[in-house]
């Protein structure tokens, strides 16, 4: 298992900082880098620290959702488990380029394992606890874009174009998402084909007979549990609520890197590069938690919407963000990754 650490972070460092120097090649090019690091050393201390603790408190929301997923499923398992299997699917979604994929799959495996519950009715958790945040990320961004145009407050061409494009984009892959939800006969054509690929690629050691059979057991775990999760509106309420209590942290958390800027910034417009930024981040395009693409488009929509005086501090505050909403939250799953190596060792020894 160490080893395989070991193997993953290697092949993937050299990607991260691949992201790194294209971004630093994008404020080598676009942005003047000593006034940027003149205004990040004037940084309020107590606002960036006030900032970390909503960080915090974000997973904890966030977390808290998946708990209520896993609740009405009957999936009984203590709150500080869930916590912890979070942490550690963000630190794989931002090591492994497959964001949003790889993530989901490393906590429906580990609470899979723990609860000893079926992996079908652990994966609808996941599933709607990924749905549900696609619905608030998509929900924000237009109810954002409306009241900027009720407003008359006008939007740059890029921007529009861009909201418009994460808009279609969020819509089509929850259509596909929930289609598979309801589709169980479209599910297993889907499922069929994927394992026709894996037992061609491994040359006859995997079985496809046995493995249709597992697939079909977990598949209707799945789609029963789905009927479960959508047959039960009130089994709902408390995900949606903290799920919406996350997406307000998360955009907290920007607009109080702003303040510690001394460069206060609307809520709305805040709403509206998290919208995108998230979006954009949950593509897997194969680069470790996006790591460049995510800073570039951050710091071009906040000049985009702050204007050109406002370059070096939107600049300063997407580096500062990025510092806590990756690198942060990096080091913090690496540490609960280490933490259930420890405890199954000392199981183990048991």
């Amino acid at each position: 298992m160490l080893s395989e650490k070991r193997m993953t972070i290697k092949r993937t460092v050299p990607f991260l900082l691949i992201g790194l120097l294209i971004f630093i090649a994008y404020l080598y090019f676009f942005v003047d880098i000593p006034e940027m690091l003149t205004i990040i050393q004037r940084v309020d201390l107590r606002y960036y620290l006030l900032a970390v603790a909503v960080l915090l408190l974000n997973m904890l929301a966030y977390s808290l959702t998946w708990q209520y997923f896993l609740q009405p499923l009957s999936i009984n398992v203590p709150f500080r488990k869930t916590f912890l299997f979070s942490w550690i699917g963000v630190f794989v979604d931002l090591l492994i380029p497959a964001e949003s994929i790889s993530g989901d799959t490393s906590k429906a495996y580990l609470m899979t394992k723990e609860s000893g519950e079926n992996a079908g009715k652990v994966v609808a958790s996941v599933v709607g606890h990924r749905i549900l945040s696609m619905i608030i990320t998509l929900s924000t961004l237009i109810i954002s874009s409306i009241s900027l145009f009720i407003l008359q407050y006008e939007l740059p061409a890029f921007v529009s174009n861009l909201i418009l494009l994460v808009a279609i984009g969020t819509v089509i892959s929850l259509i596909f998402i929930f289609l598979l939800c309801i589709r169980e006969q479209l599910t297993q054509k889907l499922i069929d084909l994927l394992l026709r690929f894996f037992v061609f690629i491994s040359r006859g050691r995997l079985k496809l007979t046995s493995l249709r059979s597992k697939a079909r057991k977990t598949l209707s775990a799945f789609h029963q549990s789905i009927e479960v999760l959508g047959g039960n509106p009130r089994s709902l309420v408390r995900p949606v609520f903290f799920s919406i209590v996350a997406w307000f942290l998360s955009v907290l958390l920007s607009l109080l890197v702003f303040v510690s800027l001394g460069h206060p910034v609307g809520f709305v417009l805040v709403t509206i590069v998290t919208s995108i930024s998230v979006s954009i981040q949950n593509i897997p395009l194969g680069v470790p938690g996006e790591v460049g693409l995510v800073e570039i488009a951050m710091t071009s929509l906040y000049i985009a919407l702050l204007g050109p005086q406002a370059v070096s501090v939107a600049a300063a505050a997407t580096v500062l963000i990025r510092v806590l909403t990756v690198w942060f939250r990096l080091l913090l799953g690496f540490v609960a990754i280490q933490w259930i190596g420890i405890k199954a060792l000392i199981g183990g020894s048991h």
